[in-house]
């Protein structure tokens, strides 16, 4: 069953100095990789002067690699992007992704430094976003006699927040009912009884 998760409720902007190098932390909602991929293009036109526009990203639900992306942008191997990575997936956040521009100040931080800073930074920019809950969705479908409309609608408002209701009229009502998932099997069992038997849904493929 898909897990809910959390995702940024809007655009974030952190910024950090270590060590005279200035740590500039963009973060985003971005539900897909293109979302992601535009706002990286997007932080690199701002800053097209900046040495380095390292990102990261988890740009849809969590725990699935194809979502994952990193890039160090000509910092040393592993020094920025994997460390942001790291962070974005310890947060348990989804469709986010974080770009740290940087302005180097003259005093070379090393590799321990320079993981220590991207994923420092980045880490407590997070602390400080707001967010956004995704409660995974799943749409019932069925039908039902003309008779059975209001039960079956005030039972669905009533006993499921959250869910929305689409119907089409024709010789019967064709119900589309979008629903929490974890409250499907609930659901299909009350309208079952309390049609009588009459109404099976069945979740759609």
């Amino acid at each position: 069953m898909t897990q809910e998760y959390q995702y940024p409720a809007t655009r974030t902007l952190y910024r950090e100095e270590i060590k005279k190098s200035t740590f500039i932390v963009h973060i985003a909602h971005t539900p897909t990789i293109a979302d992601a991929k535009a706002f990286i293009k997007s932080i690199n036109l701002e800053y097209p002067d900046a040495r380095h526009n390292c990102w990261a990203h988890v740009a849809g639900e969590p725990g699935g690699s194809h979502v994952l992306g990193f890039s160090d942008d000509g910092e040393p191997n592993g020094t920025a992007g994997k460390p942001m990575l790291n962070v974005l997936m310890g947060s348990g956040l989804g469709e986010i992704t974080a770009v740290i521009t940087r302005y180097f100040g003259g005093i070379k931080l090393g590799t321990g430094g320079l993981v220590r800073a991207y994923g420092g930074s980045l880490n407590n920019a997070l602390s400080d976003i707001e967010l956004l809950t995704r409660v995974p969705m799943v749409t019932l479908l069925g039908e039902s006699s003309y008779a059975l409309q209001g039960v079956i609608e005030q039972h669905i408002n009533s006993q499921f927040s959250g869910s929305s209701i689409e119907k089409e009229f024709s010789a019967n009502i064709a119900w589309q009912i979008a629903i929490d998932e974890r409250n499907a099997e609930q659901a299909i069992k009350d309208i079952y009884e309390i049609s009588n038997g009459a109404v099976e849904l069945k979740v759609k493929q």
